[in-house]
């Protein structure tokens, strides 16, 4: 079964084809990296436009790439939540759009199922059920993936989220958008001893994390060796700041394992492609001897692929949708999107 694919959840504008969940035929991202560069972050309004502008060049060129014709797939499949509303909307109806106006089937798909899903084209024996951590810019979770649309949430964020944490961070060290890669890299030659920084524990939720005592420790630490005319150790500080992520992430996810017995473990999202969190991982895969998946980095980030990887099995599951289909801001992991009324 061959799926055309859309993502525009945030500010990449992304198509793909995807056979049997498992195999990309084609893989197009139009990134507005540069465009939101400009402002220290994502525009809603500008991404919303501009993913308006390139989605259907986007698509025309997925379908060239996979040497098809829009009518020779099977169906059709776009994120409809969550993500900034604006953007989202526009790929979810130009993907409702497209399929009924074929004749084809429509699957609406939730994006953070979609980053878990981006394991599938990649590993080609991974099945469920396995544990993953979710670590992105807008979400920070650890779920019990018992099938393939079957999600239970373990543990998430009260507050901020990991990749969040990193793009405000970034801004205060004066880094720029977007901030995860651009402090991995900084923090490579860093000590990550140079600063003493809050690893946040919630009372009795172990699987739970928080970021946003992390995060204003950074801020008020920048800011009074501004005010004191005192230099920082950038390098120092994002190395400091990479370790108090990971020391706040991979335990929770250690716990995860000893309290479900679950041996496959999967990460999934843009922080995903950080490379103190992977080493870490690894490291604790080694130890807890259970079997760990890590994305490629082309598939950390944003993409149609992983939207058309989830979206096969959300077909066999017969979760469609209708000309009635909305997209959606918020959505829990465990909602089926096809059925969210608001």
């Amino acid at each position: 079964m061959k799926i055309l694919a859309i993502e525009s959840s945030c500010d990449e504008t992304a198509a793909a084809v995807i056979e049997d969940g498992r195999k990309i035929l084609s893989n197009i991202i139009d990134s507005q990296v540069e465009t939101h560069a400009l402002y220290g972050g994502v525009v809603p309004e500008i991404a919303s436009r501009r993913h308006m502008e390139a989605v259907v060049r986007v698509t025309e060129c997925a379908l060239e790439q996979a040497g098809m014709q829009a009518d020779e797939v099977d169906a059709v499949a776009a994120t409809c939540a969550p993500g900034l509303i604006g953007a989202v909307l526009v790929g979810a109806n130009f993907g409702k759009s497209l399929a009924f106006s074929l004749g084809k089937p429509f699957i609406p798909v939730h994006h953070i199922r979609g980053h878990i899903a981006a394991n599938y084209l990649e590993f080609p024996d991974l099945k469920p059920p396995f544990l993953t951590l979710v670590a992105s810019g807008g979400h920070s979770l650890i779920v019990l993936v018992r099938d393939y649309t079957d999600f239970e949430i373990l543990g998430g964020t009260r507050d901020d989220a990991a990749g969040e944490a990193f793009d405000k961070v970034a801004r205060v060290l004066g880094v720029g958008y977007p901030g995860g890669p651009k402090i991995d890299k900084m923090a490579v030659s860093g000590d990550p001893n140079a600063y003493k920084l809050p690893v946040s524990h919630v009372k009795d939720a172990p699987m739970d994390f928080s970021f946003s005592g992390l995060k204003t420790a950074v801020i008020n630490l920048a800011h009074n060796a501004e005010q004191k005319g005192e230099t920082i150790d950038k390098s120092g500080l994002a190395a400091s700041f990479c370790r108090a992520v990971v020391d706040t992430l991979v335990p929770r996810l250690a716990h995860a394992i000893d309290e479900t017995g679950v041996k496959h473990v999967v990460c999934a999202g843009g922080v995903a492609a950080n490379s103190w969190l992977r080493q870490a991982l690894t490291d604790m895969a080694k130890s807890k001897r259970v079997h760990l998946y890590l994305p490629p980095l082309s598939l950390c980030g944003d993409n149609a692929a992983m939207i058309g990887a989830q979206a096969y099995y959300e077909f066999l599951a017969g979760h469609l949708g209708t000309t009635a289909q909305n997209a959606f801001a918020t959505a829990e992991i465990s909602e089926e999107v096809c059925r969210k009324i608001r």
